[in-house]
Protein backbone atom coordinates (compact mmCIF):
# COMPACT_ATOMS: atom_id res chain seq x y z
CA UNK A 1 0.00 0.00 0.00
CA UNK A 2 1.32 3.45 -0.86
CA UNK A 3 0.40 6.54 1.11
CA UNK A 4 -3.25 7.60 0.71
CA UNK A 5 -3.83 9.61 -2.48
CA UNK A 6 -5.52 12.35 -0.47
CA UNK A 7 -2.34 12.81 1.57
CA UNK A 8 -0.04 12.50 -1.46
CA UNK A 9 -2.07 15.14 -3.33
CA UNK A 10 -2.08 17.49 -0.34
CA UNK A 11 1.69 17.22 0.03
CA UNK A 12 2.28 17.59 -3.72
CA UNK A 13 0.10 20.73 -3.91
CA UNK A 14 2.28 22.29 -1.20
CA UNK A 15 5.58 21.23 -2.78
CA UNK A 16 6.43 19.21 0.32
CA UNK A 17 9.66 17.23 0.38
CA UNK A 18 9.70 13.96 2.30
CA UNK A 19 11.07 10.44 2.20
CA UNK A 20 8.99 7.30 2.66
CA UNK A 21 10.56 4.94 5.18
CA UNK A 22 9.36 1.35 5.25
CA UNK A 23 9.43 -0.61 8.51
CA UNK A 24 8.15 -3.90 9.89
CA UNK A 25 4.43 -4.04 10.64
CA UNK A 26 3.60 -2.35 13.96
CA UNK A 27 0.47 -1.99 16.07
CA UNK A 28 1.05 1.25 18.01
CA UNK A 29 3.16 4.38 17.81
CA UNK A 30 5.73 3.16 20.36
CA UNK A 31 6.14 -0.07 18.39
CA UNK A 32 6.37 1.94 15.14
CA UNK A 33 9.22 4.04 16.54
CA UNK A 34 11.09 0.88 17.57
CA UNK A 35 10.45 -0.91 14.25
CA UNK A 36 11.52 2.13 12.23
CA UNK A 37 14.47 2.82 14.56
CA UNK A 38 13.48 6.44 15.15
CA UNK A 39 13.30 8.30 18.47
CA UNK A 40 9.69 8.29 19.71
CA UNK A 41 9.84 12.06 20.36
CA UNK A 42 10.45 12.57 16.61
CA UNK A 43 7.38 10.53 15.58
CA UNK A 44 4.28 12.74 15.28
CA UNK A 45 1.26 10.89 16.68
CA UNK A 46 -2.24 11.96 15.71
CA UNK A 47 -4.87 11.85 18.41
CA UNK A 48 -8.44 12.52 17.33
CA UNK A 49 -10.56 14.31 19.91
CA UNK A 50 -14.15 15.43 19.53
CA UNK A 51 -17.05 17.27 21.07
CA UNK A 52 -20.48 18.31 19.84
CA UNK A 53 -18.81 20.85 17.50
CA UNK A 54 -16.80 18.17 15.67
CA UNK A 55 -13.36 16.63 15.53
CA UNK A 56 -9.88 18.02 16.06
CA UNK A 57 -6.56 16.29 15.38
CA UNK A 58 -4.04 16.85 18.16
CA UNK A 59 -0.47 16.14 17.03
CA UNK A 60 1.98 15.17 19.77
CA UNK A 61 5.25 13.22 20.00
CA UNK A 62 4.62 9.46 20.07
CA UNK A 63 6.05 9.20 23.60
CA UNK A 64 3.52 11.70 24.97
CA UNK A 65 -0.21 11.78 25.74
CA UNK A 66 -2.68 14.60 25.15
CA UNK A 67 -3.75 16.59 28.21
CA UNK A 68 -7.42 17.01 27.31
CA UNK A 69 -7.94 19.80 29.86
CA UNK A 70 -5.06 21.88 28.51
CA UNK A 71 -6.17 21.28 24.92
CA UNK A 72 -9.79 22.16 25.79
CA UNK A 73 -8.68 25.44 27.37
CA UNK A 74 -6.40 26.26 24.43
CA UNK A 75 -9.22 25.71 21.93
CA UNK A 76 -11.95 27.12 24.21
CA UNK A 77 -13.94 23.91 23.87
CA UNK A 78 -15.43 22.47 27.04
CA UNK A 79 -16.31 18.84 26.36
CA UNK A 80 -13.38 17.41 24.37
CA UNK A 81 -13.00 13.64 24.62
CA UNK A 82 -11.09 11.01 22.71
CA UNK A 83 -12.67 10.32 19.34
CA UNK A 84 -14.73 7.19 18.85
CA UNK A 85 -13.03 4.49 16.79
CA UNK A 86 -15.92 4.13 14.35
CA UNK A 87 -15.97 7.85 13.63
CA UNK A 88 -12.20 7.89 13.09
CA UNK A 89 -12.48 4.89 10.75
CA UNK A 90 -15.14 6.74 8.75
CA UNK A 91 -13.26 10.06 8.60
CA UNK A 92 -10.02 8.36 7.55
CA UNK A 93 -11.45 5.50 5.49
CA UNK A 94 -8.33 5.50 3.28
CA UNK A 95 -6.05 4.86 6.29
CA UNK A 96 -5.54 1.93 8.62
CA UNK A 97 -6.98 2.55 12.09
CA UNK A 98 -4.13 3.56 14.37
CA UNK A 99 -1.96 4.82 11.50
CA UNK A 100 -3.68 8.10 10.66
CA UNK A 101 -1.15 10.62 9.28
CA UNK A 102 -0.63 13.64 11.55
CA UNK A 103 -1.66 16.06 8.79
CA UNK A 104 -5.38 16.47 9.46
CA UNK A 105 -5.61 19.40 7.05
CA UNK A 106 -5.47 16.91 4.15
CA UNK A 107 -8.84 15.59 5.40
CA UNK A 108 -10.19 19.06 6.30
CA UNK A 109 -9.80 18.31 10.01
CA UNK A 110 -8.74 21.14 12.32
CA UNK A 111 -5.20 20.33 13.43
CA UNK A 112 -3.29 21.54 16.50
CA UNK A 113 0.40 20.81 17.05
CA UNK A 114 2.22 20.48 20.34
CA UNK A 115 5.30 22.69 20.49
CA UNK A 116 7.51 19.76 21.55
CA UNK A 117 7.55 18.52 17.94
CA UNK A 118 9.06 21.80 16.76
CA UNK A 119 12.30 21.01 18.62
CA UNK A 120 13.18 18.10 16.31
CA UNK A 121 15.63 18.19 13.42
CA UNK A 122 13.46 15.62 11.63
CA UNK A 123 9.82 14.65 12.11
CA UNK A 124 8.31 11.29 11.14
CA UNK A 125 4.62 10.92 10.32
CA UNK A 126 2.53 7.79 9.91
CA UNK A 127 1.98 7.03 6.23
CA UNK A 128 -1.59 5.76 6.57
CA UNK A 129 -0.69 2.13 7.17
CA UNK A 130 1.32 0.24 9.75
CA UNK A 131 4.42 -0.18 7.56
CA UNK A 132 5.38 3.29 6.29
CA UNK A 133 6.51 6.59 7.76
CA UNK A 134 7.08 9.92 6.07
CA UNK A 135 10.34 11.58 7.10
CA UNK A 136 10.67 15.34 6.69
CA UNK A 137 12.94 18.07 7.90
CA UNK A 138 12.01 20.36 10.75
CA UNK A 139 11.66 23.18 8.23
CA UNK A 140 9.31 21.16 6.01
CA UNK A 141 7.17 20.05 8.97
CA UNK A 142 7.02 23.64 10.25
CA UNK A 143 5.95 24.92 6.84
CA UNK A 144 3.22 22.27 6.52
CA UNK A 145 1.94 23.06 10.01
CA UNK A 146 2.14 26.87 9.80
CA UNK A 147 -1.66 27.21 9.47
CA UNK A 148 -2.29 24.89 12.44
CA UNK A 149 -2.60 26.21 15.96
CA UNK A 150 0.38 25.48 18.20
CA UNK A 151 0.66 25.17 21.97
CA UNK A 152 1.71 22.89 24.79
CA UNK A 153 -0.87 20.24 25.63
CA UNK A 154 1.01 16.96 26.06
CA UNK A 155 2.55 15.07 28.95
CA UNK A 156 4.61 11.98 29.53
CA UNK A 157 2.48 8.85 30.04
CA UNK A 158 1.69 8.28 33.69
CA UNK A 159 1.98 11.94 34.67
Amino acid sequence: MSIPSRLANYLEQRGAHYDICAHEHSRCSAETARAARVPAHQLAKSVIVEDDDGCVMAVVPADRNVKLGALSRMLDRKQLRLGEEQRIATLFADCDLGAVPAIGMAWNIETVVDDELEANEFVYIEGGDHERLLRMSHEQFHELMRTARHGHFCREPGH
